[in-house]
């Protein structure tokens, strides 16, 4: 698909910035109605788009049915959040002429719309992280305008995606323009550096997001970027954890780093284990079960197998388990092990995301060695532990530790398969994201493109209704200190 020219490039962005304040004055029933539209179109062309999907991706029918409704679960998420309010962060300190040591004047605040947004789509998930994902649906309801750069790896999926999100937006009232594609690896450049993109969501590799982020922060206005990037989701597992249901352990990890032939951004990528922990046979025997797949794209799967090589190749690693790919351009699975010494040796390279079918057993001995192994990781998307109810004391330290590191800690489970939902955090320290204040999944994603702006002494006839005395819509607001869904005394 042939690169977005640059006359066309400058009437989306003109369209964009058109579109930004009128959006941003929509009221949040009309934007909530606008996304179940979306949501509703997208769900009535399922099967167009997943025909298109399968044949560009390589990925299963089934999961990328599911995906589809994942994304319009998304948006229909949005909506109700809209619905709700709460997001708006409302706080109003009426007036104290009694105030010391000065007399308090009447303070109204709450979010607005940040303004234009670029989203960057993701390769691995061609619907939740592409063109109606995350970042579009929550840059919409927050009330910015959009313009998605298409992932190469599915560009018609991505096309016909944009025209039903179009149409249907702009179908529901929403303003012309306020919505929009292009293509190519630099356009997307080009658009990050106009002045008329007020902030960016990524999701991708770290070096694609580094490089991008360091754009946006050298522009002559910096914006916010929001970038997913690597993340290695370390597994910890306790000694009595091994005793109790070791097996169990070892099938669940290698079914969790294999998922969808390795390309979750939460793939545990490494699993350490007590010395002597005896799972080989038993992670062995589960690699060994796994068929070779197909992964996104021939670029991914060269990428993945340099870099299995590269660590295969370190002093002190070994192959525990490989599946041979066969003929063709399929990936087959693979778990080499390594100690803790060799790690701290070289953790530069042994701590390399190998984003693919590839795992790393490290062993350890006692818990001192694994809060040392805790502390030698960057940020990570997640952390899990499994560990026994009797050994709650035992890992609290190490849970110290991870709550630094991770921007979500996994207890008995694994990380593969991310929750829509008000509670999750879809991000973590540098460099699993760019921002570790924000995430990109859940209602609190919405947070990143707003900004607050507080209204001192305006007429209330100025104001946002949000801001009003009264409050017939419900909304969750701060009055003089105090949470309340009801209306200012008096009103």
């Amino acid at each position: 698909m042939p690169d977005t020219d640059a006359a066309t490039l400058g009437r989306v962005l003109g369209g964009l910035a058109a579109s930004a304040p009128v959006l941003a004055d929509t009221g949040r029933a009309e934007r909530a109605s606008a996304l179940r539209a979306v949501a509703d179109a997208l769900d009535a062309a399922t099967d167009e788009l997943v025909a298109l999907a399968t044949e560009e991706t390589a990925l299963p029918r089934p999961r990328l049915t599911g995906e589809v409704a994942r994304t319009t679960g998304q948006l229909r998420m949005f909506a109700a959040g809209l619905d709700e309010g709460s997001f708006l962060d409302v706080v109003i300190d009426p007036a104290d002429p009694s105030a010391t040591p000065v007399p308090r004047p009447d303070l109204r605040r709450m979010q607005v719309a940040l303004g234009p947004v670029l989203v960057f789509a993701a390769s691995n998930f061609p619907f939740a992280f592409s063109v109606a994902g995350g970042d579009t649906a929550s840059a919409l309801a927050a009330g910015c305008p959009v313009l998605v750069k298409a992932h190469p790896g599915h560009p018609a999926t991505s096309v016909r995606t944009a025209e039903i999100v179009r149409s249907a937006w702009e179908g529901a009232g929403m303003p012309a323009g306020s919505f929009g594609l292009v293509t190519g690896e630099q356009v997307g450049v080009q658009a990050l550096r106009d002045p008329r993109i007020a902030a960016a969501g990524f999701t991708g590799s770290l070096h694609g997001g580094a490089a991008l982020y360091r754009i946006a922060a050298e522009r002559e206005v910096p914006i916010p970027f929001y970038a997913e990037m690597g993340s290695l989701n370390p597994t910890f597992v306790t000694p009595g954890a091994v005793a109790a249901r070791g097996e169990e352990i070892a099938a669940g990890f290698v079914t969790s780093f294999t998922l969808g032939v390795g390309q979750f951004c939460t793939k545990p990528g490494l699993l350490f284990l007590p010395r002597g922990h005896g799972l080989e046979t038993a992670l062995e025997r589960a690699v060994g079960a796994v068929a070779p797949g197909r992964m996104l794209h021939e670029r991914i799967r060269t990428g993945h197998d340099a870099v299995r090589a590269e660590l295969a190749a370190l002093p002190g690693m070994r192959a525990v388990a490989a599946v041979e790919p066969g003929a063709g351009e399929l990936a087959g699975a693979t778990l080499l092990a390594t100690d803790l010494a060799t790690l701290l040796a070289d953790p530069d390279r042994v701590l390399t995301e190998c984003f693919g079918p590839t795992s790393v057993v490290v062993e350890y001995s006692g818990m001192d060695e694994v809060l040392t192994a805790a502390r030698a990781f960057g940020g990570n998307l997640t952390a899990t532990v499994h560990a026994e109810d009797d050994e709650v004391e035992l890992v609290r330290p190490l849970m110290r530790e991870l709550r630094d590191r991770a921007g979500r800690i996994v207890w008995n489970g694994w990380p593969t398969g991310v929750a829509v939902a008000w509670a999750m955090h879809h991000g973590g320290p540098w460099p699993a994201t760019s921002a570790p204040l924000h995430t990109s999944v859940g209602m609190t994603a919405i947070r990143r493109f707003l900004r607050p702006v507080t209204f001192q002494d305006v007429p209330a006839e100025l104001l946002d209704e949000a801001l009003q005395d009264r409050n017939p819509a419900g909304i969750p607001r701060r009055l003089d200190g105090v949470l309340s869904t009801g209306d200012l005394p008096g009103a």
